[in-house]
This record gives C-alpha cells, sequence and structure tokens, in this order.
C-alpha cells in the first residue's frame, strides 16, 4: 500500500521511519506524519501554512515550542514574539543553563516547558533566515554546491575516509557515501557519491521542532546547532537521501582533540566537526573551511574533494560561472559534444547529468555527470570495502540494549 500522489511512501519505508523514532523516544506517529508531508511540502503538493498549522499544536504540545523553518509563518500563528528573538547566543546559554542548574538533559528541559519554553521560545529560527524574510527559490549570493562526475569515480572510498579524517566523525557515521550497484540498464560496475545535497527547498529544516536544522542564510548551507539539537531524529526521516546519522554513544574523537575552528561557524553556532552524544549529524560541505577557519585556500574547497585523485569531485559556489564546479561541466560537457560533421542531424547530448530524486522538488545542490541509476539498480559490494578503510561500525546495538539514550550519568540525551 502506498500514499496517494507522486510523492508516495510505502509500508517498508513508514516502517524504517517508525523504528528510527521509537528509539529516539519522542512521538512517533507525529515525525512519521510530518516527515511525509514535509516532502510533500518540498513537492508543491501541500502548502506551507497548511502544513504549519497542521501540526502547530501537537508540536507545541511534544516539544513546548514550534521553531520549524516556516518564519513567514510563524508569527502569524504564534500572534507575538519575545523581545530578545534577535540574542540567540543567550538562548543557547539560557538552555544550557538551566540544564546545569536542573542536572537534567536537553530533552529534559524541552519536556519541562515553563522557564525552559520561554527560553527557547525566543530563538525563532536556529540561526536561518530572519522571521519575515522570505529565502525564496535560490540564492542571489553565494549557493555552495557540487558537480559529481560519476564517470570519473572508481569507487576507491578516499572521500569517504578524508571526511571521517577532517571531521572526527565516529566510524559508520559516513557523511560522504559511495554506492557501488548493478544496474540492468548499464554496463558494469558503477557508482553513485552521495554526499549531504544541501537542498534549497529542505523537508528536515521544516520538520525540526526546535530549528536545530537550519538553512544559513549566506550560502545555502543546511546545517544544525548542536548546542539545542535535542536527538528527535525528524530530520532524519524527512530527508528522502537518507544522509543523517544520529550519534548513538561518545564519539570516537573527544571534544579536547577538536579546534573549536573547526566546530564553532563565523555566527559563533556549534555547527561543525562531529556531534556530541544524542545529536543529529551530517555532511556540512566543511563548513569551517568555508568561513576561512582553515586558511583563505580553503575557502571553496571540501575535504572530500581534496582527496578524490580521480576528478570526479568539485565543489564551489554554483551562483560563480568560474567556480570549480561550473568550469567542470562546462569543460566536460565541452569535450564531450556531438560530432555534427559526422552525424549532422544527432540531437543527443552525450553528457548526462541529473539531480538525486529531482522530482521531489527539494532543489539539491548538487549535480550528477553520468547515468543515473534506475529503480531496478541493486547495491554490490564495491571494488575497496567499508570494512577495510574501518568506515564500519558495529555497536549501534550494544547502545540500544544498554538505553539508547543513556548518557554516563544515566541521563537521557
Amino acid at each position: 500500500m502506498t500514499d496517494e500522489g507522486p510523492v508516495s511512501f510505502d509500508e517498508d519505508e513508514e516502517a524504517r521511519m517508525e523504528r528510527a523514532l521509537a528509539e529516539a523516544g519522542y512521538d512517533t506517529e507525529l515525525g512519521v506524519e510530518m516527515a511525509k508531508d514535509a516532502q510533500r511540502v518540498a513537492a508543491g503538493e501541500l502548502g506551507e501554512a497548511a502544513f504549519f498549522e497542521r501540526y502547530h499544536e501537537e508540536v507545541l504540545d511534544e516539544f513546548g515550542r514550534d521553531a520549524r523553518e516556516l518564519p513567514e509563518l510563524r508569527d502569524d500563528v504564534d500572534g507575538e514574539v519575545v523581545a530578545d528573538a534577535d540574542d540567540p547566543d543567550g538562548i543557547r546559554e539560557s538552555l544550557a543553563a538551566i540544564a546545569d542548574d536542573e542536572g537534567v538533559s536537553r530533552r529534559e528541559v524541552m519536556k519541562k516547558g515553563g522557564a525552559a519554553a520561554m527560553a527557547l521560545s525566543v530563538f525563532a529560527g536556529g540561526g536561518g533566515a530572519a522571521a519575515g524574510e522570505d529565502q525564496g527559490e535560490s540564492y542571489d549570493g553565494t549557493r555552495y554546491g557540487m558537480v559529481i562526475n560519476l564517470n570519473n569515480c572508481d569507487g576507491c572510498l578516499a572521500c569517504v575516509k578524508a571526511c571521517e579524517q577532517e571531521h572526527g566523525t565516529s566510524r559508520g557515521a559516513n557523511w560522504m557515501y559511495v554506492f557501488t550497484y548493478e544496474d540492468e540498464d548499464q554496463d558494469g560496475e558503477n557508482f553513485l557519491v552521495r554526499p549531504c545535497q544541501h537542498c534549497t527547498d529542505s523537508p528536515c529544516t521544516k520538520v525540526c521542532p526546535i530549528g536545530a536544522r537550519h538553512t544559513r542564510e549566506q550560502d545555502g548551507l543546511v546545517l544544525t546547532d548542536y548546542d539545542i539539537c535535542i536527538g528527535c531524529r525528524y530530520c532524519e526521516v524527512s530527508c528522502p537521501y537518507g544522509v543523517n546519522y544520529f550519534q548513538w554513544g561518545d564519539p570516537d574523537v573527544p571534544e579536547s582533540e577538536i579546534d573549536d575552528d573547526h566546530q564553532i561557524d563565523e555566527r559563533g553556532r556549534w555547527v561543525g566537526a562531529r556531534p556530541p552524544k544524542g545529536v543529529m549529524g551530517k555532511c556540512t560541505f566543511c563548513v569551517d573551511r568555508q568561513d576561512g577557519q582553515m586558511g583563505e585556500e580553503k575557502v571553496g574547497t571540501t575535504a572530500c574533494e581534496e582527496a578524490c585523485a580521480m576528478d570526479a569531485i568539485h565543489f564551489g559556489d554554483l551562483n560563480d560561472e568560474e567556480s570549480a564546479p561550473n568550469q567542470h561541466l562546462a569543460a566536460y560537457e565541452e569535450a564531450h559534444q556531438n560530432d555534427h560533421s559526422e552525424w549532422e542531424n544527432r540531437t543527443d547530448d552525450l553528457v548526462s547529468t541529473f539531480k538525486l530524486m529531482e522530482e521531489r522538488g527539494t532543489n539539491p545542490n548538487v549535480t550528477y555527470i553520468g547515468n543515473e541509476p534506475s529503480q531496478d539498480a541493486r547495491q554490490v559490494e564495491g571494488p575497496v570495502a567499508y570494512e577495510d578503510m574501518g568506515l564500519v561500525d558495529d555497536r549501534k546495538q550494544e547502545v540500544l540494549d544498554s538505553g539508547a539514550m543513556a548518557t554516563d550519568g544515566g541521563e537521557e540525551a
């Protein structure tokens, strides 16, 4: 059985969503329904106002606030804005202080309401666009993205390993992933390189009840504010690309080994490097590099791009014609033009490009060169095994057996 409409969800997908949310301990049914409808909003099947109002009361009941990234609608529904709405750093400090003083976790702070809810309610958008500001369908300034040439990829997993090493992510939390697959429509072994797509119209930001998952206004990066994320995993199940990872246990790399410059962005938000325990993480397009914290020469680059010896990954400002992704695409298209001297009437484009699940309306900021996998594509073992690269983690079940949300002090994360 599937839902009606172009964006549909089968029973297996819904079961996967339910399992993920059951482990998180929040309202599972609410998360599943919001996730499905957030994708319908991106696809143009449901209006933002209807989506916001449909779940507003339930979100307030469950989380004590509703800070989903639909800023032009939120003020109309809530009816008032707390005076400190322009002081997000103050909200973060208030939240941490409440948790420390009362000896509870961020999740418990959310559940308690009262002073905590008041402190949280002033943080309107998690660092994304300001309330009442329309982000539109694109960014006029910098808009970071990628062109990934699948024809050049050899499945070596160097990009995956480089990402893990640069950001200190735990084993198994692969922000970059390379699928090896066989497809009856394509010959031989094929690869699909999958970072976060940093969608312009991202379902994950539409479902985050506290504004932790947000779109950074100046460059379109979709980021997570680790300081306020409560690990509800609604973002995970709303993403059609499967790029989100929940940090089950203590991170492999302790915070003491990560420079502040790799964690805190230019706005003062903790959005870089690996997340702490009980928090969601995903590819950040190396936000610390883009902010110049690793040197000006690293701006407009990513760790995965640097590690790729096959010239497959190209990162930069999609609004700049001279950027690496635009230059690579233009050069590749020029090198593979039709030979009209031999085939005068041939009109096919020899360079196939696509965006993942473009029909979902998310407007992803990653363009692929190569053949798109068909619905019959089947994942197979690649030329390099994730196990051999130390990129697989089998500790999740151990964490679940001892209590998925338990911390060293027995609290919930």
